[in-house]
């Protein structure tokens, strides 16, 4: 073999390269730019971040929506595009799962939905241990709570049977009243009035006797430890957040993000308003010119032993006497004064509160309705500037956070209560619910099982009527959704509309009436059928149709 060939040393030495010692090469990292130079937000604990600042953040997140009307409406929006007049109980157990058959299951949900949607809509409020809500009502109040708080905070009682159809019931608790006894500081195991556990898990709560600020005959706020659960599982405290950090304790109200925003577009309008007032108070203004010896009279120039005062005095007797002496000159009828020499009269226009209705409100009104999850027509209820495609689109848009926030707020407390009401139905000697053989309430299998529901809040809303009832068919013809979900977006339960339907039905064969139910409009062919023969018209990137594009209508 023969001597193998040198190979040049490799090197690895490089040309030194020239890094930002005061944030590497990633620009949002700099410190010496003038952009991030003084953005140094602290680096603590979500809890740290929170809790320090918790009272004063949910107190302006109260007082923005009590007095301002945008967000007062925003509140009202959202409760009742969640929960609606009614909310309803749907009963639908794992029958699979526990073993039992699908007839045992039916018959288990129409027992259950009759005996808790009768006591919730009840004017008594058996839900509420206060007894001034409805099951409904609780439910809207949270929802409007974690608007502002960012949580939902209430406990569960065990109230006397004396006239009761059951004892469980439902306080509701202020989250404001959640805190370390004696507002100490937070410590290891013990956060902002929640005890945990190494890994994080509830295991109590202290809450307040009293608000902060109240005083009741002198007696000092008391706290009470309420355990999160009993030692067998039943609930006692319901403590609902949507945390955006791991180790979260406390909600955060989603728009404290534009607090700022608030205040300022609220005080923008009120002195925009406040102007117009001004202006609309004076219809016309005399201007004068004064001569120069006055100017320096006024300014302590010397003009006479009288001062400016004194020849302001002679001046404006002047002028009095001389407008009151001047013959009116008339002009078709209306009569216009020959002024004093020197004057000039200015008419005042009609005040116009200028920058309100504008683009500038309009962005911030965008700006402000983004973290709330609702579009700028929904927060502001100016829909001038939107046609078909525009509303489906925004419509959409909040819908999707309505229902997510539905599922993580509405719907979760109100199963939380549903489980405790069930618990006391089964356990009760005189129980009509009919159970699966075998059945443990306490196994934790087995109670989600029996518990599993869904919700029926308010209805989605429709713009189009006849364009969406024609998709809800075509879905259920196509096997991708059910009447049960169809009829829920409406904001019913579909068994009770089937069963009016028959009862309907059967009044109408006795008495021997006939609708025309084709959706047809009179005189029309019948058919229902549009350009694209499924009943719709070709929409163009407007929502507007073919038609409309001939006539130039616009969709309204």
């Amino acid at each position: 073999m023969g001597k193998r060939e040198q190979l040049p040393a490799v090197t690895t030495a490089h040309a030194p390269v020239q890094q930002n010692a005061m944030g590497g090469g990633l620009e949002g990292a700099s410190r010496t730019s003038a952009e991030m130079l003084r953005w140094n937000p602290p680096i603590i604990s979500p809890d740290s971040q929170i809790n320090r600042s918790k009272d004063i953040m949910d107190a302006r997140s109260r007082d923005s929506v009590q007095n301002d009307g945008f967000l007062t409406g925003a509140m009202h929006t959202h409760r009742d595009s969640i929960v609606g007049t009614q909310f309803r109980l749907i009963s639908m157990p794992d029958w699979e799962a526990l073993g039992a058959t699908e007839e045992w299951a039916d018959k288990f949900s129409q027992i259950v939905e009759s005996r808790f949607n009768l006591m919730a809509d009840s004017t008594e409020c058996w839900f509420d241990a206060g007894g001034t809500m409805t099951f409904t009502d609780i439910i809207r109040l949270d929802v409007v709570g974690f608007g502002f708080t960012g949580e939902v905070l209430g406990t569960v009682e065990w109230l006397p049977a004396k006239g009761r159809p059951f004892r469980t019931a439902f306080q509701s608790v202020s989250p404001t009243r959640l805190c370390n006894p004696n507002n100490g500081m937070d410590e290891v195991g013990l956060s902002r009035g929640v005890e945990k556990d190494m890994y994080g898990r509830p295991m109590a709560y202290h809450i307040r006797s009293t608000f902060p600020g109240e005083f009741w005959s002198g007696d000092l706020p008391q706290w009470k430890r309420v355990p999160a659960s009993t030692k067998w599982g039943r609930r006692l405290v319901i403590h609902i957040k949507e945390p955006m950090q791991p180790d979260q304790t406390r909600g955060i109200s989603d728009m404290v993000s534009v607090l700022k925003q608030m205040k300022m577009t609220k005080k923008f309008s009120d002195v925009v308003l406040q102007n117009a007032v001004v202006n609309a108070t004076y219809a016309a203004a005399i201007e004068s010119e004064l001569p120069t010896d006055a100017i320096f009279a006024s300014m302590g120039g010397g003009a006479g032993a009288q001062g400016f005062a004194g020849m302001l005095k002679e001046y404006m007797t002047g002028l009095t006497e001389y407008v009151n002496a001047s013959d009116k000159i008339g002009i078709d009828g209306v009569k216009m004064p020959h002024l004093f020499p020197g004057t000039k009269l200015n008419l005042k226009s009609a005040a116009t509160p200028g920058g309100i209705g504008t683009g500038f409100e309009e962005s911030m009104l965008r700006h402000i309705a983004a973290p709330l999850g609702m579009s700028y027509e929904q927060f502001s209820k100016d829909y001038s500037k939107t046609n078909y495609s525009s509303a489906r689109a925004s419509m959409a848009e909040t819908w999707k956070f309505m229902q997510a926030r539905k599922k993580t707020v509405a719907d979760r407390k109100a199963t939380m209560m549903f489980i405790c009401w069930l618990e006391e139905e089964i356990n009760r000697e005189d129980s009509v619910i009919p159970l699966p053989p075998n059945f443990d309430f306490y196994d934790p299998y087995m109670r989600e099982a029996l518990c599993s529901c869904e919700w029926i809040g308010a209805a989605r809303g429709q713009i189009d009527e006849t364009k969406e009832t024609q998709a809800a068919i075509m879905r259920i013809s196509a096997g991708l959704s059910t009447y049960q979900k169809e009829v829920a977006l409406l904001g019913d339960d579909f068994r009770r509309v089937f069963k009016q339907q028959a009862r309907e039905k059967k009044l109408m064969e006795k008495l021997g009436l006939t609708f025309d139910l084709s959706g047809s409009k009179p005189g029309g062919s019948g058919s229902g059928q549009g350009e694209n023969g499924d009943g719709t018209d070709n929409p163009d990137d407007n929502g507007d149709t073919k038609d409309q594009q001939k006539t130039g209508g616009t969709k309204k």
